[in-house]
């Protein structure tokens, strides 16, 4: 039970992120996820500390295999979360949405076309449905949803290069943000002597939100680690729609974003992908569990 309240609450808190970014809409998306590498590694040095681990940060530091990986992987997170705070300042809340519900979609369709696995018949028939909800918008709307797909690529991208890597959630994070923290610290440096930086020329509420972004990159992390190793993995892939469904809730509900008709046609055909996925693997567990 503690493990579903764990992972449940870190979706919900990754749900709300928009309403974080939303209070830090003044200030570039770069010049902010800059200062999200610097503060969150901080914090997750002290995680690590805490926890006794740093032999594991020093072993993947000194192999260059591992180095390599998690330069590539930090830099796709890069990318991940410079779309996705630059969709939510441009009050593009339910387009980023969209790209989380696409992710697991997206998991599958690289587990077959980069991993070779093979793929149940449900299976072609959710990624099929999720493929035209996708064509479908952007018939109606004169362009793709580049954003989406921007969000779903990168993170597909990056979950695909932490299989790669044998540590855990804190651990792996905290190897990725070490290896970025020195062209992000040297950013920051550059914008304040250029008298353009945020710190030292916003308002006090402005600077202590920058100052616990590292905190809030790092909470909903803990609770995944903590909850992933204690509830199964089908649960855990059930549990994720929770971040998406909030952050369309406080797009269309909040923050009143547009949400035309041939939109939701579009986001109904991918709902319709994800629930036969979710049901195929629902299924799937059902027949595994005798054995």
């Amino acid at each position: 039970m503690r493990g579903v309240l764990a992972a449940s609450l870190c979706y919900f808190l990754w749900g709300l992120f928009p309403v974080y970014w939303k209070e830090l809409v003044e200030i570039d998306a770069v010049e902010l996820i800059a200062h999200r590498h610097v503060w969150s590694l901080a914090f997750l040095l002290l995680l690590i500390w805490l926890q006794g681990d740093f032999s594991a940060v020093g072993a993947a530091v000194r192999s260059r295999r591992s180095l390599a990986i998690h330069f590539v992987s930090a830099s796709l997170l890069t990318l991940n979360w410079l779309v996705y705070v630059w969709g939510v300042s441009h009050g593009q809340v339910v387009e980023c949405s969209l790209g989380y519900f696409l992710v697991p979609l997206v998991n599958v369709m690289a587990g077959r076309f980069v991993l070779h696995e093979h793929l149940r018949r449900l299976q072609w028939l959710a990624i099929t449905l999720a493929a035209g909800g996708v064509l479908l918008m952007m018939v109606l709307a004169g362009r793709p949803p580049w954003i989406a797909l921007a969000l779903a690529g990168s993170w597909g991208a990056y979950s695909l290069m932490r299989k790669q890597s044998p540590l855990g959630s804190v651990t792996g994070l905290t190897v990725e943000t070490l290896l970025l923290t020195p062209f992000a610290a040297g950013f920051l440096l550059w914008l304040n002597q250029r008298g353009t930086g945020a710190l030292g020329r916003v308002d006090l509420h402005t600077h202590v939100l920058i100052l616990i972004s590292g905190i809030v990159t790092a909470v909903p992390l803990v609770l995944f680690a903590y909850g992933a190793r204690r509830i199964r993995l089908s649960t855990l892939g059930l549990l994720q729609y929770l971040a998406p469904t909030v952050q369309f809730a406080l797009g269309v509900w909040l923050y009143h974003e547009p949400f035309s008709r041939g939109r939701a046609m579009g986001f109904a055909l991918i709902w319709a992908g994800l629930a036969l996925y979710s049901a195929d693997n629902l299924l799937v567990q059902r027949s595994r569990r005798p054995a």
